[in-house]
């Protein structure tokens, strides 16, 4: 067994929480399914997302400067497998989901455990990936419920 191999099984062994990760730009939604995020910062509150520098939403983010996460828990599985399909460029993320507005951001889905809606503080290159570090300005919980939890089987693919 090669040591990428080892690498790879070990990095698939991280846990994150799973949500979908939301920006409007003008009248343009966009949504993805997002399991690489974490809080950075107390004061002022931050978190940070890591997005494909392939994804589409990756753009909006910039243009809007904001985005939004909404939360799963355990019991969201329908929604996971929603938004896992992925979504063409104009195509909308949201068809069939009830969602609400954030007043910042990108839409909120209304049926997730909580959300948060930030303000861009920063990006950073990451390899294949870009990182966003947002400002949190509004977030919530709307249904009780466990955070969905996510690891892969391999830390080198989704």
């Amino acid at each position: 067994m090669d040591n990428r191999e080892e690498i790879g099984r070990a990095l698939g062994k991280i846990p994150s929480g799973v949500g979908v990760l939301t920006a409007k730009n003008g009248s343009q939604d966009s949504a993805m399914l997002a399991s690489w995020f974490q809080q950075v910062a107390f004061e002022p509150p931050m978190v940070s997302v890591v997005v494909n520098k392939a994804r589409p939403i990756l753009e909006t983010i910039r243009a809007a400067k904001s985005f939004t996460l909404s939360l799963f828990h355990t019991n969201q599985k329908d929604l996971f497998g929603h938004f896992a399909k992925g979504f063409e460029p104009g195509q909308d993320p949201f068809q069939g989901i009830k969602t609400i507005s954030s007043g910042t951001g990108g839409a909120v889905l209304a049926d997730a455990m909580s959300f948060l809606s930030c303000e861009v503080a920063g990006e950073l290159d990451a390899g294949d990936h870009k990182v966003f570090l947002g400002k949190v300005v509004k977030g919530g919980v709307l249904n009780e419920g466990h955070p969905m939890v996510h690891t892969r089987k391999n830390g080198f693919h989704y």
